[in-house]
C-alpha cells in the first residue's frame, strides 16, 4: 500500500479504496492534526517575534506529532518513501528540507523567536546545544502506546512508538545534561514553557483508516485524552509550571480528505464552510473531552498555568474568511497537484513528489500540502496562543 508522504505516520487507504462508496464509507478519515488557526486580532504577516513581553522563559520543551517535528524523525537517515524530507519542503525560511512539514516555521518555532530563544533543535539533533530547549515531537506520534493499537489489531497504521510517553522519557534522558538534580531541574523546569501537543489525531487515524467503524472510534476519545492530561501531569511532577496543551483539528476541512472522500451527499457537507461533518465532530468531541479533563488537572495543580491551545475555533476562520487573514485560498494546497481539481491535491503527484508543483506565493496559501498549514499560518498559531483570543488562558496574560 502506497503512503501519502505526509508528516503524519498513520497510513491511510489507497486511492482505489477511497474511491469506493462502501470503503469510504468505512474508513471515514480519522483525525489529523493539521488546520489552521488564526488569529483574529493581528493583522496578515504580523510576526510573533515582532515584539517582547516582558514574560520571559529560560527554555521551550515542545512535544507532539508532524505540526512540531523539528528534524527527529529524519535525525539518522530519511525513510524512503518519506517526500517531507525533499524539497520544495522548508523552501521560505530555511532554504531546505529540514524535517519540518511545511514550507518553512512551525508555531513552537515562532513562540521561541517571541521569548528570543533558539528555534528548539530535535531532541535527536547530534553535537547541539539543548540548554534553552529541545523539541521532542516526532511524525507519526499518538498520545495512546503502540500496545493498544496491535491490542486491537490496526498496529499496521502506526509507523513508530514515539508515544507522549516516549517523549517525556527522551526529555528525562537528557536531563542529566540540563540540570545537576532534581530540586535544579525544577527550578528550571519550572521557568520553561511546555508546549505539549498536538496529539491525537493519529490516535483516530489508525483505526478509521483500518476500517474500524466511526462509533467504536469515538469510544477512544475519553482514552487519547486521558493519555494527554497523564502526559502533561507527569511533566508536572518533573517541575514544568507553564504547560500549553494543544487540542486537535477540524480535518473535515483539509484537501486530502476534501478530495480522498468527496462524496455527492450535499448533506455530508457543512453548508457554510464547504468542510466535512463527521471528521469535524469527532475532533470537536476529542477537545472538549481533553478540555474537561485538563481543567480538573488545573484545580490538581493549581499553582500551575495549564493553557488549552483551541485550532479548532480560529481554524474556521480561515474557512469562512480567508482574506481577512491575507489568504488567497483557505481549502486548496499551494503545493500539490499543480492545479488539478478543487483541491490541488492528488494521492499521485504528492508535494515532493514528481509531478507535483508550488505555489508562487505560499504565505497567501493556508494549506502547503493539503496536510499541513504554511508558515504563515503557523505564524497566526503563536499569534493565538501569545496573546489571545484562541488559547485559554493566551500564553501572555
Amino acid at each position: 500500500m502506497r503512503v501519502i508522504a505526509s508528516c503524519r505516520h498513520t497510513k491511510p487507504p489507497t486511492a482505489a479504496m477511497a474511491a469506493s462508496g462502501t470503503s469510504r464509507r468505512r474508513l471515514a478519515v480519522g483525525v489529523l492534526a493539521v488546520v489552521w488557526l488564526a488569529v483574529v486580532t493581528a493583522p496578515a504577516g504580523c510576526s510573533a517575534a515582532r515584539s517582547r513581553s516582558k514574560k520571559t522563559y529560560e527554555a521551550i520543551f515542545s512535544f507532539g506529532d508532524s505540526l512540531s517535528d523539528a528534524g527527529n524523525l529524519i535525525a539518522d537517515g530519511v525513510p524512503k518513501a518519506l517526500t517531507t524530507a525533499r524539497p520544495p519542503y522548508g523552501m521560505t525560511f530555511f532554504g531546505k528540507p529540514t524535517g519540518r512539514c511545511s514550507n518553512g516555521r512551525l508555531t513552537v518555532d515562532f513562540l521561541a523567536e517571541h521569548f528570543g530563544l533558539p528555534l528548539p533543535p530535535a531532541s535527536k539533533a547530534h553535537n547541539v546545544d539543548f540548554s534553552k530547549g529541545a523539541n521532542f515531537a516526532i511524525t507519526g506520534a499518538t498520545a495512546l502506546e503502540y500496545s493498544f493499537f496491535k491490542a486491537h489489531g490496526i498496529d499496521q497504521r502506526i509507523w513508530n512508538t514515539g508515544s507522549i510517553n516516549t517523549q517525556i522519557g527522551w526529555l528525562q534522558d537528557m536531563k542529566p545534561s540540563l540540570c545537576k538534580s532534581d530540586s535544579e531541574c525544577k527550578d528550571y523546569f519550572g521557568r520553561s514553557l511546555f508546549v505539549v501537543g498536538e496529539f491525537g489525531g493519529n490516535d483516530y487515524n489508525a483505526p478509521l483508516f483500518s476500517g474500524v467503524a466511526f462509533s467504536e472510534v469515538k469510544t477512544y476519545v475519553p482514552l487519547v485524552a486521558k493519555a494527554i492530561v497523564n502526559g502533561v501531569e507527569k511533566l508536572i511532577e518533573l517541575g514544568a509550571k507553564d504547560l500549553l496543551v494543544p487540542g486537535v483539528l477540524p480535518i473535515g476541512c483539509f484537501p486530502l480528505y476534501l478530495t480522498l472522500y468527496n462524496t455527492s451527499n450535499k448533506a455530508d457537507y457543512n453548508a457554510r464552510t464547504g468542510c466535512l461533518r463527521r471528521y469535524n465532530r469527532l475532533a470537536f468531541h476529542h477537545n472538549r473531552e481533553l478540555k474537561q479533563q485538563l481543567d480538573e488537572l488545573q484545580k490538581k495543580y493549581p499553582e500551575t498555568k495549564i493553557m488549552y491551545g483551541d485550532y479548532f475555533k480560529a481554524a474556521m476562520q480561515f474557512v469562512v474568511s480567508p482574506g481577512n487573514f491575507g489568504f488567497s485560498s483557505a481549502m486548496q494546497a499551494c503545493c500539490g497537484a499543480g492545479g488539478q481539481g478543487n483541491y490541488n491535491f492528488n494521492l499521485k503527484k504528492k508535494c515532493g513528489e514528481e509531478g507535483a508543483s508550488v505555489c508562487s506565493n505560499p504565505s497567501s496559501y493556508v494549506s502547503w500540502d493539503g496536510i499541513h498549514m504554511t508558515e504563515a499560518a503557523y505564524r497566526y498559531v503563536a499569534n493565538g496562543w501569545l496573546n489571545g483570543p484562541y488559547a485559554e488562558p493566551p500564553i501572555l496574560k
